[in-house]
C-alpha cells in the first residue's frame, strides 16, 4: 500500500504490541542508517505493551502509583531521550516515530512541533472531531481532554519518538500519573469524543495518521508490515523506497 504525496519514504506497521524497550532499539537502528544515508525518511507506527516513560523533564513527583505497584500491574517504567515529562503507552493507543532528515519549514523544534500537531489535529478531524493547539502546550487538544501527546528528540538533524494518539476508551495507565505533568487536564480517547456509532477501530485510524502525516510532511508513504525477524534484514529491504 502506499500513502500521500511527494518524496518516497517508509511506514513500517506492526500487528502486534511492541514492548517500549524493542521499539526503542529499531528505532535507533533506523536512525543510525538515515543518519548514514542508507536509507530514505522512515515512520514506525505501533502499539506498546504496557508502559510509562519519562521524557528529559520527567519526575517522579508525577507518578501516582509506587515502582512496585506498577510492576504488579504489569506496567513497565522507562526514561526516554524525548522531550517532555511523563506519559502512558499502551494497547488502544497509536505511537507514530518518524525518523526523518528535518528540512525546509520542518527545520526547527518549534516547525516540526507544530508539523506533529497537525498531523493529530488532521488524524482527529477526519473523524469529525475537532481538536486544536493549546497556547504554551504542547499536543492536540478537544473540549473534553487531551487527545494526543507528543514529545521527540533531534540528533544531528534526524528525529526520534514522536507521537501517541489515543483511540480505545480504558487506556488504564493514565491514572497511575499526571499525564505530562498537567495536574487537573483530563485525557480522553478518540473512541469517547468521536460522534455517533459506529466507533472507528485500530486499523482506519492508523490509516487515518498515516494518510494526515503524508499530507502534512510531504511524504509518500510505502508501507511496509513488521514480520519480526531480523532487523539488518528489514533496513536491507526499506534501503530504497519502492518504484511507482
Amino acid at each position: 500500500m502506499v500513502v500521500g504525496p511527494s518524496t518516497r519514504s517508509w511506514a513500517i506497521t506492526f500487528a502486534d504490541p511492541v514492548p517500549y524497550l524493542e521499539g526503542v532499539r529499531i528505532q535507533e537502528a533506523i536512525h543510525a542508517a538515515r543518519l548514514a544515508d542508507a536509507i530514505p525518511d522512515t515512520v514506525l507506527l505501533l502499539e506498546h505493551r504496557p508502559v510509562i516513560t519519562l521524557g528529559r523533564r520527567g519526575r517522579d513527583q508525577f507518578l501516582l502509583s509506587s515502582r512496585a505497584a506498577l510492576a504488579e500491574r504489569g506496567v513497565d517504567l522507562f526514561t526516554s531521550s524525548r522531550g517532555g515529562d511523563v506519559t502512558y503507552h499502551g494497547p488502544g493507543q497509536w505511537v507514530l516515530y518518524p525518523i526523518l532528515k528535518l528540512g525546509g519549514s520542518e527545520a526547527s523544534s518549534r516547525g516540526y512541533l507544530h508539523h506533529l500537531e497537525e498531523v493529530a489535529i488532521r488524524t482527529a478531524g477526519s473523524f469529525g472531531v475537532t481538536a486544536y493547539r493549546r497556547e504554551g502546550m504542547n499536543g492536540a487538544w478537544t473540549d473534553a481532554g487531551k487527545l494526543s501527546a507528543i514529545g521527540f528528540h533531534i540528533k544531528r538533524w534526524v528525529t526520534l519518538h514522536g507521537l501517541s494518539f489515543n483511540v480505545r476508551s480504558g487506556l488504564d495507565g493514565f491514572r497511575h500519573i499526571v499525564g505530562c505533568g498537567l495536574v487537573g487536564e483530563k485525557v480522553v480517547s478518540l473512541e469517547e469524543v468521536v460522534p455517533g456509532d459506529p466507533k472507528p477501530g485500530m486499523g482506519e485510524v492508523g490509516k487515518a495518521l498515516l494518510n494526515a502525516f503524508s499530507g502534512v510532511m510531504g511524504r509518500c508513504l510505502d508501507v511496509y508490515p513488521w514480520q519480526g525477524g531480523d532487523l539488518p534484514e528489514v533496513l536491507a529491504q526499506i534501503r530504497r523506497p519502492q518504484s511507482s
